[in-house]
């Protein structure tokens, strides 16, 4: 990621390293997708042994929510060192995101079963689907998916 955010010259770089500009994608653009599969999967690896009785639960349950925000307030301190402004200031940055996303996993496989995870993944899907179709964003309306038109992006620009 070093090469693809800091390439030295913007003029020249090798098009594998570059961002699609919305539709389409390159090897750079599966970077964050591959690292939040790679948490999911190792989160029955890392907890399969640790749970069992309900003090350990709780004791799990403490230990992914202190690595989310540790994940969370990075994320925050990258953005904020060295020059601290609030114009670009980003709450929804990657390591932010992934952090979000290690509790709400955590959370899941900790209290739900097999089928729980099954339905609760279900309903996020059909509910982002749903809210990124149906709720409409200023300027733009309801199911505008353009770059800028898009509920994501909007509430990115926040």
């Amino acid at each position: 990621m070093i090469l693809v955010n800091n390439p030295g010259s913007w003029t020249y770089i090798y098009p594998p390293l570059q961002h699609a500009e919305w539709h389409g994608w390159t090897p750079t653009d599966l970077i964050f997708p591959y690292f939040l599969f790679i948490v999911g999967v190792a989160i029955p690896f890392s907890f399969r042994r640790r749970l069992g009785t309900v003090a350990q639960t709780g004791h799990l349950m403490r230990h992914v929510l202190r690595r989310s925000l540790i994940l969370i307030a990075l994320g925050v301190a990258m953005r904020a060192i060295p020059t601290f402004d609030w114009g670009e200031m980003r709450l929804y940055g990657v390591l932010q995101r992934i952090g979000i996303v290690y509790l709400a996993a955590g959370a899941s496989y900790i209290y739900l079963g097999a089928r729980g995870r099954a339905v609760t993944g279900s309903i996020l899907l059909l509910g982002y689907w749903a809210v990124m179709t149906l709720v409409p964003v200023p300027g733009y309306g309801a199911g505008d998916l353009s770059t800028e038109g898009n509920l994501a992006s909007w509430l990115d620009r926040l």
